[in-house]
């Protein structure tokens, strides 16, 4: 174990002896820290928090501190991050608000610096969010989304698998899987991540029904309800079902086309 000796690292830590522990780094309370997982120089890790194995945290990145929420009541509350994810500079990550509720970041993310993630936050795998963009408490986002520079994201909302969110924007609605938001816009679907669905694999015919779904959706003139009808009507498997139920499941609303 490479714990650096100007660390402090609380005797409740369990700290996986391949990992590594740089100057000036502080572990409180009763931490987890797996197999090839590195804390750089004057990073913080405190509270129920778990680190999954080989990832990367930053100098000035804050990863289970207590949450800014006036009702927290200094409850046992979580923070998980998953393996193989990098945590740059100055990254604030809080953990649950209410007792035993978490804040999950899963594998492969890429959270880029001075990002923010409240309380209760549900990040999937591979999720890349650009510098300086804020996630409020209990939001959620599917797998391999892509959120640019500066968006800030309003409390429960929920963002779509492989949606993309463009930079500056704000968002306090539902985006749909497979779908991009306006940048500097707000609340403005302005139409499919294309280059994201191709790189995760999605076949042509799978994307096909994906644009079907969307046009249904944005592009035919039916309100929410009868565009749900619709699609299922149209497709009984693949991902314009995906896409139908994420908007049949909203609770906020959606984002509107622009």
């Amino acid at each position: 174990m490479a714990i650096h000796p100007t660390a402090v690292v609380d005797v409740q830590a369990e700290i996986h002896p391949d990992a590594e522990i740089g100057p000036y780094a502080v572990v409180e309370g009763k931490v987890t820290i797996g197999t090839g997982t590195r804390l750089y120089d004057h990073t913080c890790v405190s509270g129920w928090t778990t680190i999954g194995e080989n990832c990367r945290i930053y100098p000035f990145a804050a990863v289970g501190h207590e949450p800014q929420d006036l009702a927290y009541d200094g409850s046992e509350t979580y923070c998980r991050v998953g393996d193989n994810c990098r945590i740059r500079e100055g990254v604030t990550i809080h953990r649950g608000t209410s007792e035993g509720t978490m804040t999950e970041i899963g594998d492969g993310c890429f959270l880029m610096g001075f990002s923010h993630y409240a309380h209760n936050v549900k990040l999937g795998q591979r999720v890349i969010v650009v510098n300086g963009s804020l996630l409020a408490g209990y939001v959620e986002v599917g797998d391999g989304v892509f959120i640019s520079g500066n968006c800030g994201v309003h409390q429960f909302v929920k963002i779509g698998r492989l949606a993309m969110l463009g930079g500056g924007g704000g968002i306090s609605k539902d985006v749909p899987p497979f779908c991009t938001t306006r940048t500097t816009g707000f609340n403005e679907v302005v139409g499919l991540n294309v280059v994201g669905m191709r790189r995760a694999g999605m076949t042509p015919e799978e994307r096909k029904q994906v644009k079907a779904a969307y046009r249904i959706l944005y592009r035919s003139g039916l309100n929410v309800t009868q565009a749900v009808e619709q699609i299922r009507a149209s497709f009984d498997s693949g991902p314009a079902l995906e896409f139908c139920d994420f908007v049949a499941g909203s609770e906020r609303g959606l984002c509107g086309s622009g």
